[in-house]
């Protein structure tokens, strides 16, 4: 008995053995398809910026676009300059994110009004999107000269730049119910609030998540562009490109933009991180 079990469980054993290699095998492997990519493309646009800052341009032209080497030695490693950069990040930090969770607010409470009566769609709903339409650059110094040139200018230009993506979402998520499920929630006479809370707004969350990633990089976007016109109170990185710009400081107009870019993948990342926890192992876009 000992000798036909033992060549027995050999077979059984071994099976699992290399089932467990394989998924770890396929573990790493999905984590280099999904790693590898970006560094690739990372790695062939700082060969291009050499190649642009070397060879197309002239050494008296190359303050146009400087090595990335000499960035990093101006904007990174010069802790003044650094401190100063971070300064104005975290400011415009600050005027982002309210101005973000503002727009959450007041947009996702007209989205639901606008979806439980249709009165109030057809009232409100032209003007989110005149409001859309409307040119930032033309609107901003109106903002100004009707709240002053703060920080409170700032927030209401992140705000409005923010809103109309998380309207227009969470309002087409609250609409795409499928009929059959409200008919069975109608046959089991749930009232309006309960089929709001346990069926309407559970449907609409994928919606929703994909206009905060939206908006949280527009929020970024109207930060820095109200930088430029308002000049009171802490200055943002928006100011602080300008003045770069003013004074042909190249090295730490690249940095300030490079950090500018991370605050809105930091915004996006975020959101996405938020979108995968709340819609974990039910919904289709973020199963494995």
């Amino acid at each position: 008995m000992t000798t036909t079990d033992t060549p027995a469980a050999a077979v059984v054993a071994a099976p699992a053995t290399s089932g467990v290699a394989a998924k770890k095998s396929g573990g790493l492997t999905g984590t280099l398809r999904t790693v590898l990519p970006p560094i690739g493309v990372f790695l062939a646009a700082i060969g291009i910026w050499y190649l642009v800052s070397y060879v197309l341009l002239s050494e008296r032209r190359r303050f146009l676009l400087p090595p990335p080497h000499e960035v990093v030695r101006v904007g990174m490693l010069d802790w003044e300059n650094l401190s100063e950069i971070l300064e104005g990040l975290r400011t415009t930090a600050i005027v982002a994110l309210s101005g973000f969770a503002i727009a959450i607010c007041v947009g996702t409470l007209f989205a639901i009004m606008m979806s439980q009566a249709k009165w109030v769609e057809r009232s409100f709903y032209p003007y989110a999107v005149i409001l859309q339409t409307l040119p930032v650059l033309a609107m901003t110094p109106l903002v100004g000269l009707w709240f002053g040139y703060g920080s409170s200018s700032r927030i209401i230009i992140c705000t409005i730049l923010a809103l109309f993506p998380i309207i227009t979402s969470t309002l087409f998520g609250l609409q795409s119910v499928e009929p059959s499920q409200r008919d069975l929630f109608t046959l089991m006479k749930t009232g309006r609030l309960e089929r709001f809370w346990r069926l309407d707004l559970p449907s609409a969350m994928p919606s929703v998540l994909t206009g905060l990633r939206t908006s949280g990089g527009l929020a970024v976007i109207g930060a820095i562009v109200a930088d430029f016109f308002f000049r009171q109170g802490d200055p943002g990185i928006g100011r602080l490109l300008d003045v770069y710009r003013t004074n042909l400081e190249t090295e730490r107009l690249y940095t300030a933009l490079i950090f500018s870019s991370l605050l809105g993948l930091v915004l996006f990342i975020l959101n996405t991180l938020i979108t995968r926890r709340v819609l974990k192992n039910w919904h289709a876009s973020v199963r494995d």
